[in-house]
């Protein structure tokens, strides 16, 4: 008898994971499931599970597939689940490939190819729909997109879009999407769009992606004029989308708290903030060569902003900037100086000049201190007066 074992969250249970399994039980002649609790999902980043374990399980067992189904609990089990249970074959979605190659000194490892287009049928059945994203753009800010996007449950990444073939072809090889150079056609397979183009085009996918009633998630700078992205998100709101600007600091859990704390008098009032955000491009690079929309300011201000827009307003009384120019005139490093009626603001970002990058947020009683990379922010103190006096500060994510 060969023996085969399989994991997974199995959450919104539909043919992809039908196909999985059925290809799975077609390697040996015993099939066991492994379906992994909540806690398990939320410690190794898998977020927004809808279903329950129990209505999981019964999902996995109504297919007919699985001889047995187990829990998974916690990392290192499968070594132990493939030892105790005299395992033969290991398998899972080719979108692990080389996750698991630790196992070959256990049993056979096989990756079974991923299903490209999610079927509602099964979905509809339950009364439930995962959203299928499609991808315009395939540079390299898309490349780490699908990664995370796979440890979000009730979505899949549907295909990629790019009107030179070749690009879309050799992206959608790469991930085991499908590729699409008709827009009429990429329409038709999406219910959400992610745009990861070339910043100047970004306002045109926006719109045409909200006129064909698509969600939109947009890389920033989502648009580059304030009547555009009024333009937006007012044809948005007229046809019920979703569309907001992938900042990823401003949805991390970590910066949530960060300014829940600073907001709460725990330094007292907030008179100082400095943020600062560099890195150091290659001379050759998009950024530090695009006459027009490349430099500093353009690619991460964005950023350095964001704590100062969130914590002191857009009511400033004075803004100035200050930058250190190329050859070619793009901002290498910028400092922005901003006045409010209670106190002052530094937002530093930098290509072409390095600094240290943290966030302070100075206040009457003490101040809040976020190292680099805040913008990432999974750790920040508090300090007082007294030197002695640390408030250490950890995000509950």
């Amino acid at each position: 008898m060969i023996k085969v074992i399989t994991y997974g969250t199995f959450d919104l249970f539909h043919e992809g994971h039908y196909r999985l399994l059925q290809r799975a039980k077609a390697l040996g002649d015993y099939l066991i499931v492994g379906v992994t609790t909540e806690v398990y999902d939320k410690a190794r980043g898998k977020l927004n599970v809808v279903d329950s374990l129990m209505t999981r399980i019964e999902n996995v067992k109504k297919t007919g597939f699985a001889d047995e189904v187990i829990i998974e609990e916690e990392l290192g089990q499968k070594v132990n689940d493939i030892k105790k249970f005299h395992i033969d074959i290991f398998t899972v979605g080719s979108d692990w490939v080389g996750s698991f190659d630790y196992l070959k000194n256990y049993c056979k490892v096989v990756y079974l190819e991923r299903t490209k287009n999610i079927s509602s049928t099964m979905l509809r059945e339950q009364n439930s729909h995962i959203q299928r994203i499609g991808i315009i753009g395939t540079g390299r800010i898309a490349e780490r997109f699908i990664p995370e996007a796979r440890l979000v449950s009730g979505v899949s990444t549907q295909g990629v879009y790019n009107p030179h073939e070749e690009s879309a072809k050799r992206f959608a090889h790469k991930w085991e999407i499908n590729a699409y150079t008709d827009m009429e056609e990429f329409y038709r397979a999406v219910d959400v769009v992610y745009i990861a183009s070339p910043h100047e085009t970004h306002y045109g996918y926006i719109r045409s992606a909200l006129e064909h009633d698509k969600h939109v998630l947009c890389e920033k700078p989502m648009v580059l004029k304030k009547a555009q992205a009024e333009e937006l998100f007012e044809l948005a709101r007229k046809r019920e989308k979703v569309l907001f600007e992938g900042i990823k600091t401003a949805y991390c859990p970590g910066f949530h708290k960060l300014l829940g704390v600073a907001g709460s008098g725990t330094v007292g009032a907030i008179r100082n903030i400095e943020a600062c955000f560099t890195k150091l491009e290659k001379a050759d690079s998009r950024e530090l060569t695009d006459p027009v929309y490349g430099g500093s300011f353009l690619e991460l201000g964005s950023y350095v902003m964001l704590p100062i827009l969130k914590l002191f307003g857009k009511s400033f009384e004075d803004i100035r900037f200050d930058s250190i120019r190329g050859e070619n005139g793009l901002d290498l490093f910028t400092r922005i100086s901003l006045k409010y009626p209670m106190g002052v603001a530094t937002a530093t970002c930098g290509l072409g000049v390095k600094s240290e990058g943290r966030l302070l947020i100075a206040g009457t009683k003490g101040y809040i201190v976020v190292e680099a990379p805040w913008w990432k922010t999974t750790y920040f103190e508090a300090h007082y007066e007294n030197p002695g006096e640390i408030g250490l500060k950890f995000p509950k994510i």
